[in-house]
């Protein structure tokens, strides 16, 4: 594989990223994902609880290998411990990102922490070089889970690799060895994905939802708010959700304001979520979920990604 400055950075084999994927991706995945020689991250859900973040920190710092850890910037300032809980572990990296995160920058990176933030746009890029951060993430608008939706990841990575001058990832559709080699060709440092680890057996996914994903075609996901408004979560409403497309989305696109305050409907998602009825409550991914045929772990899934090497080959010089 080519050494970029993620992998000399983090001592990767693959220049690739375990995207922090709140209630998906746990210590179990992170570990799994830097044993394959990526650099695997967990995402921190809101209601988490410090002694969570420890203890999932721990999991993931068990494979003896670089780890990362997700923060979501506007849910920090009701939980100042996930910040502590979060230096005390001292990961590789941390993501802090969808929100007013530049505060966090300073203290992290004097812990010695490299720090990343998700753009959507390229102004959301240059705000981030000012803020200070190490790496900034390219995150089109392909990508599963929370973000804009405003740029694809391909023109969008064009556009930031030309506006800064820090590392660059891309994110948001990059599910394969082909993703990967074309945004290595463009110019990233390495590609952060997602979606790709969806099947993984050490997904945090029950059964019924591991198979929904991988009966779920190329363009069977939808993009809105219907699913944060429903459970009344407090996500900036720039940033939107990605996620399998589904009767309850289908029937409350277009009247989230008729959704805020119908009760009945968000128990009703509430009950879908205990009952694991995904006619109804939600299952978020990128539209690389038609490339996620079949359950493998995740060291397969990394290890399908060093093909980005010959493909590359292809146009070295001979």
């Amino acid at each position: 594989m080519p050494r970029t400055w993620l992998t000399d950075r983090f001592e990767l084999d693959v220049p690739l990223v375990g995207a922090p994927m709140a209630g998906v991706s746990d210590g179990r995945l992170a570990a799994a994902v830097s044993a394959a020689g990526g650099l695997g991250m967990f995402g921190v859900p809101p209601t988490a609880s410090p002694s969570w973040i420890a203890e999932q920190a721990a999991v993931a710092a068990g494979s003896g290998r670089p780890y990362g850890i997700g923060l979501m910037a506007w849910a920090l300032p009701d939980n100042p411990a996930h910040v502590d809980a979060v230096l005390a572990a001292r990961p590789s990296l941390v993501s802090v990102s969808y929100g007013d995160y530049a505060g966090y920058v300073k203290p992290l990176r004097e812990a010695g922490i490299t720090v990343a933030t998700q753009a959507g746009t390229t102004e959301e890029a240059l705000a981030a070089e000012r803020a200070g951060v190490d790496v900034v993430v390219a995150r089109g608008g392909e990508g599963g889970g929370h973000g804009r939706d405003d740029v694809a990841t391909l023109p969008l990575l064009q556009s930031v690799l030309d506006a800064v001058g820090i590392p660059v990832l891309a994110a948001g559709g990059i599910a394969t060895a082909r993703g990967l080699a074309a945004v290595l060709a463009a110019g990233a440092e390495g590609a952060w994905a997602g979606t790709a680890f969806l099947g993984c057996a050490e997904a945090t996914v029950s059964e019924p939802a591991r198979q929904r994903i991988l009966s779920t075609g190329e363009t069977g996901t939808a993009y809105g708010r219907v699913f944060d408004v429903a459970q009344r979560l407090a996500w900036p409403p720039e940033y939107g959700g990605r996620a399998l497309r589904n009767a309850f989305f289908d029937r409350w696109h277009g009247r989230e304001t008729e959704l805020a305050s119908d009760e009945a409907a968000s128990a009703e998602l509430a009950a879908a979520f205990r009952e694991r009825d995904f006619d109804t409550a939600c299952i978020y991914a990128g539209q690389a979920v038609g490339l996620v045929r079949r359950q493998r772990t995740a060291a397969d899934v990394v290890a399908g990604f060093t093909d980005a090497d010959r493909l590359l080959s292809r146009f070295s010089a001979t």
